[in-house]
């Protein structure tokens, strides 16, 4: 059990004594660190949550609250202090830490794991990039983005079903195929000119046309339009899902499920949905006032097939069919939705780039309308991206014709620093990301500074295995270990974070944030660091001593418990732990 979790339960029990009422409310409590280090190492507003219920002041419970906490944790607490309006601050004691220090060793590679999900399952569906060319370095950061919350979400205990939605319908795909159609023409050996405006000018659809040369020879030019364009959509599709593929995989990155949109088109299932919900009165016929700001003279006044979103918490009513009687991106996006729901999904998060912003508030509605309100919506922007070298702009990618691609930047500095870099940030902030500055090794930049954490503790066992020859790592039966040799306030310290890291997993996934692992690793980072610098002003603090091995295993013990931290927080970020730094 971790510390917090721990003492959420002991102030429970002594607020329902002091109170005397076993069935006193709690659930409104919390325990966390207190703002400040020097008010103790854990702060909890239980008189002040619990004393309305109680009629009592929060001064007085909170006095009360804090000599019961003293009396029944008097080993494991050594200060308990009432400070405010009525937060009880608690300090504990050394050996309580060094216990944590036991049980985070025990734990292993589950130090962390939760079971808050209990399995519920979850759809995250990210990327979902059209398939009409190579992931751009936009795409990359909702990728990585993505892939750690799946990550995350999986180890706190939730079923994690991750799924690509493949827009393979509409104008766009139709665009694809009339340019793998050009390149076709080429392939067959025509002089095809400069790609006409309007079509996808990269290099990436060249092996396209090659393979529909070598497949049907001269046989889909002689055909017209309406016949060679399913023929060529198809097999474009197909080949930009490949390359797409395949430059996950270049991130680390697969998904469960990829879900086609025509499929939806095909099946009836987008007719099907809108007549369910006109069914319910949330699809009608109607007129929408012209869009704020725009001239009157510009709109078109029609009567249209709406949504009525406005009932589930948007703004506006939606339109679901086009002036052309084709449906709208959002009556498929709402079909797409039902789907889930109907999957069994009752937690859906879609993760999108920041030009999505207008659309969150529609597709929250539609999942409430489909579901009958028993499904929830969470949408993820994800920022820009701007790539710099040396502080300057880069130059756009020869491949893709008009962007830099998501491989150009893997392949140049690698798929961890890629990942971390991209997690470093909170999603909907900006991000700038300079090729020279993400490979530098400094704390300021937190993959080397993390990463090296975890290396830097392997050079540690190394080092320790050649004056004790006989220990080996990871160490075993640490529970009996005399541990008291960490008593330094540097080395308590790093315990107290290391304890933190179930309640950073369990409020990280709790709020789909992701990059609260980031930047708890480098406080981690950054607290084994300075204790080995403290190693070298003070020798009695190194972690090898070759004349003491009791203390040596104490801090070996500790060394271990940050490695294995690092790792697991690495490992849900999608980055793997190095043991040597090269």
């Amino acid at each position: 059990m971790d510390v917090f979790t721990d003492f959420a339960a002991r102030i429970a029990e002594a607020a329902r004594l002091v109170a005397g009422d076993s069935a006193l409310d709690v659930s409104k409590v919390t325990v966390e660190p207190p703002r400040e280090a020097a008010h103790g190492d854990l702060a909890t507003n239980a008189a002040m949550v619990l004393s309305r219920q109680l009629g009592l002041k929060p001064r007085d419970f909170a006095d009360r609250l804090a000599a019961e906490l003293a009396r029944a944790s008097a080993g494991d607490v050594t200060a308990v202090d009432v400070a405010g309006p009525g937060f009880v601050n608690l300090t504990l004691a050394d050996e309580y830490w060094r216990g944590q220090l036991r049980n985070i060793l025990a734990s292993g590679e589950a130090h962390g794991r939760s079971d808050i999900g209990r399995g519920e399952p979850v759809n995250v569906e990210y990327v979902s990039a059209n398939p009409t060319g190579p992931l751009h370095v936009g795409h990359c950061r909702g990728a990585v983005f993505g892939d750690a919350l799946a990550n995350l979400l999986d180890y706190a205990g939730f079923r994690v079903t991750r799924e690509y939605y493949i827009n393979d319908a509409g104008a766009q795909v139709d665009t694809l195929a009339r340019s793998a159609f050009l390149r076709y023409r080429e392939a067959l050996g025509e002089d095809v000119g400069e790609i006409p405006e309007g079509l996808y000018p990269g290099n990436y659809l060249k092996p396209v046309g090659r393979a529909l040369a070598d497949e049907f020879g001269d046989g889909l030019r002689a055909m017209a339009e309406h016949e060679w364009l399913p023929i060529v959509r198809t097999a474009a599709v197909d080949s930009m899902l490949a390359m797409i593929r395949d430059d996950l995989a270049a991130l680390g990155i697969r998904h469960d499920v990829f879900f086609s949109e025509r499929s939806l088109q095909e099946s009836g299932r987008i007719a099907e949905t809108l007549a369910y919900l006109r069914e319910r009165g949330d699809v009608y016929e109607g007129h929408l006032p012209p869009p704020k700001g725009q001239p009157q003279e510009d709109w078109e006044d029609r009567e249209q097939t709406l949504f009525r979103s406005t009932a589930f918490g948007d703004d506006v009513d939606r339109p679901l069919v086009k002036s052309d009687g084709s449906y709208t991106y959002f009556a498929s996006d709402i079909a797409y939705h039902r789907d889930k729901f109907e999957r069994g999904f009752a937690a859906m998060i879609d993760v999108l780039g920041a030009d999505h912003g207008g659309y969150v508030k529609r597709m929250q509605a539609a999942v409430k309308a489909v579901s009958g309100g028993q499904a929830e919506l969470d949408v993820k922007l994800c920022q820009l991206v701007k790539l710099f070298r040396a502080g300057e702009p880069v130059r756009m990618s020869k491949r893709a014709g008009e962007f830099v691609t998501l491989r150009d930047v893997v392949d140049e500095v690698g798929r961890d620093v890629v990942r971390l870099i991209m997690l470093y940030r909170k999603n909907e902030a900006p991000l700038d990301f300079d090729f020279e500055k993400v490979t530098e090794q400094s704390k300021d930049n937190p993959v080397f500074y993390v990463q090296y954490a975890h290396a830097r503790a392997h050079s540690v066992f190394r080092n320790a295995a050649e004056v004790f020859p006989d220990l080996r790592f990871p160490m075993v039966n640490t529970e009996a270990a005399d541990l008291s040799a960490v008593a330094h306030p540097a080395e308590l310290a790093l315990i107290k974070t290391l304890a933190q890291f179930p309640r950073t997993v369990t409020s990280a996934a709790s709020v789909h944030e992701p990059h609260r692992v980031a930047f708890y690793l480098y406080e981690v980072a950054s607290s084994f660091h300075g204790l080995w610098n403290l190693g070298k002003d003070v020798p009695q603090l190194r972690f090898i001593n070759p004349a003491d091995r009791p203390s040596t295993l104490a801090r070996l013990a500790l060394v271990q418990a940050t490695a294995l931290t690092v790792a697991a927080g690495l490992r849900i970020l999608g980055v793997e732990p190095v043991e040597e730094m090269r």
